[in-house]
C-alpha cells in the first residue's frame, strides 16, 4: 500500500520584501509632512513662474499705472503698484523665474563639476584625493558672498556671472557627497568582480559607482539651489546682480527698503517670496535626503 505525501506549499515571501527600495523611499518621504508641504509649495511656485503670462496683467517692465504709483494692495492690484507704476504682483511672479532659473542652472553646473571630481577622489584616493581635498578646503574658507561681490564688481555682474559664481562655490558640496559614496562602494563585491574581468577604472566609475551614487547626487542638486538663489538675491540687492528692468527679488527688496515705513508692500512681498521659496526648497531637499538614506531602508 502506497502512501501519498502531500507536497508542502511553497513559501511565499512577505509582501513588504517584494517591494522596491523606491517604495520605501516614497513612504518615508510622504511621512515627512514638512517635506511634502515644501514640495507642494515649491511646485506651485515653479508652475506660477512658468505660467506667469497666463495670469498676470502686463509685462513686468511696463509702466502701465503711473497715475497709481505706490498704490497699496487691493482687489485690482493684489500686491500693489511700485514707484514706477508697474504692477507689483506681476514683478514678484516674474522674479521667481530669475531666482529659480539661476538656482537650477547653478545646481546643474555644480553637478557637472562636482560629480566627476568627487568620483575620481573617492575611487583613486591617495595623492589625488589629498590634492582635491586641499582645493575644497581653500574654497570652504573663502566667504562666498565677499568673493561674489568682488567678482561681480570686476565683471559688472549679470545673470550668467551669478551662475558662474554660484557654481564655483557650490560644486564642492556635491563633490564631498559623491566622494563619500564612491569610497563606500569601491571595495564592494560587484566592483571587485568588474576589476577581475578587466574593466577599466573609468568604466567602473561610469557604469557602477556613479549610478549607485544617484541618491546623494539628487539631494546635493536640490540642496544647492537655495544657496544660489540667496546669492543672486544678495548681489542684486547690492546692485551688482541682475540688471534692471529685469525683475529680481533682491533688486526689489533693495528698492523697497527706501519705502518700507510708508509703503510696506514694496519690501514685504519680495522678501516673503524669497523666504518662502528658499524654505520650501530646503524642506524638500531635507525630506529627499532622509527618504533616500539607505540606513533607513525598510522602515
Amino acid at each position: 500500500m502506497t502512501t501519498q505525501i502531500e507536497a508542502a506549499p511553497l513559501a511565499v515571501p512577505p509582501a513588504h520584501t517584494q517591494r522596491s527600495p523606491a517604495y520605501f523611499a516614497w513612504r518615508r518621504f510622504v511621512a515627512n509632512k514638512a517635506a511634502v508641504a515644501g514640495g507642494a509649495v515649491l511646485a506651485i511656485i515653479v508652475l506660477a513662474a512658468i505660467l506667469a503670462p497666463l495670469f498676470t496683467k502686463t509685462d513686468p517692465s511696463a509702466q502701465a499705472y503711473l497715475t497709481q504709483s505706490l498704490a497699496f494692495p487691493s482687489a485690482e492690484f493684489w500686491f500693489g503698484v511700485d514707484d514706477l507704476g508697474r504692477d507689483f504682483f506681476t514683478r514678484v511672479v516674474y522674479g521667481a523665474r530669475v531666482s529659480l532659473s539661476i538656482g537650477f542652472a547653478a545646481a546643474t553646473c555644480s553637478l557637472l563639476i562636482g560629480i566627476p571630481i568627487g568620483a575620481v577622489a573617492g575611487y583613486f584616493g591617495g595623492k589625488i584625493d589629498w590634492f582635491i581635498m586641499r582645493i575644497i578646503e581653500i574654497f570652504s574658507v573663502v566667504p562666498p558672498l565677499l568673493a561674489a561681490m568682488l567678482l561681480g564688481a570686476l565683471t559688472g555682474g549679470g545673470y550668467f556671472t551669478i551662475i558662474i559664481i554660484a557654481s564655483a562655490f557650490g560644486w564642492f558640496g556635491v563633490c564631498l557627497l559623491v566622494r563619500a559614496q564612491v569610497k563606500a562602494f569601491r571595495e564592494k563585491e560587484f566592483v571587485r568582480a568588474a576589476r577581475a574581468l578587466g574593466a577599466s577604472p573609468w568604466y567602473i566609475l561610469r557604469r557602477h559607482l556613479i549610478p549607485n551614487s544617484l541618491s546623494p547626487i539628487i539631494v546635493g542638486f536640490v540642496l544647492s539651489m537655495p544657496g544660489a538663489m540667496m546669492l543672486e538675491a544678495s548681489l542684486s540687492f547690492l546692485g551688482i546682480g541682475v540688471a534692471p528692468p529685469t525683475p529680481s527679488w533682491g533688486q526689489m527688496i533693495n528698492v523697497g527698503i527706501n519705502f518700507m515705513f510708508f509703503y510696506w508692500h514694496m519690501a514685504v512681498f519680495p522678501t516673503a517670496a524669497l523666504a518662502i521659496t528658499v524654505l520650501a526648497t530646503t524642506l524638500f531637499g531635507d525630506g529627499l535626503r532622509d527618504a533616500l538614506d539607505p540606513t533607513l531602508k525598510g522602515r
